[in-house]
């Protein structure tokens, strides 16, 4: 059996997603446990085959905090723009998802689904670091499932 360049690069980029953090304004809760994830080896993402980068132009999955407030949201809509596809968004922590206790605030411009497609919701104020590693593993299987190399 022949396969062909496309699919021999999808297989091998399967086994390291690069990840991108964008605080939208948070308190920072939701960034100390994002570091866990990051660097004590019991929550290590490196264990699922993902990276951190420090570039939006070499993401994949992009992890985003904070209620998305005004002066964050043209940011926050740069930076995904430049995130190649096929991508994926995680909104980690309430905020995002909703706005949390910022909810009705007239600073916020969240919650994020307003602005961008979202993908996985990992709530929590602040999310423990299972519930993070769980959302990456969910934002894998998506992303895998969007370059085609996962049925379903």
């Amino acid at each position: 059996m022949r396969l062909d360049i496309d699919t021999c690069l999808k297989k091998a980029s399967v086994c390291s997603p690069w990840l991108f953090r964008i605080n939208a304004g948070s308190c920072n809760g939701c960034d100390v446990e994002l570091a866990t994830t990051a660097l004590i080896p019991r929550y290590d993402v490196e264990r699922l085959g993902c990276h951190y980068t420090g570039s939006p132009r070499q993401a994949d999955i992009v992890l985003v905090t904070g209620p998305v407030t005004i002066k964050m949201r043209d940011y926050v809509l740069r930076v995904w723009n430049e995130i190649p596809e096929p991508k994926v968004t995680v909104a980690v922590g309430i905020c995002p998802i909703s706005g949390g206790v910022f909810r009705d605030s007239y600073a916020i411009a969240g919650p994020l689904s307003r602005l961008v497609p979202v993908d996985v919701n990992v709530p929590g104020c602040p999310p423990r670091p299972q519930a993070i590693m769980e959302g990456v593993v969910l934002a894998k299987q998506i992303w895998m499932k969007k370059l085609g190399i996962l049925e379903g």
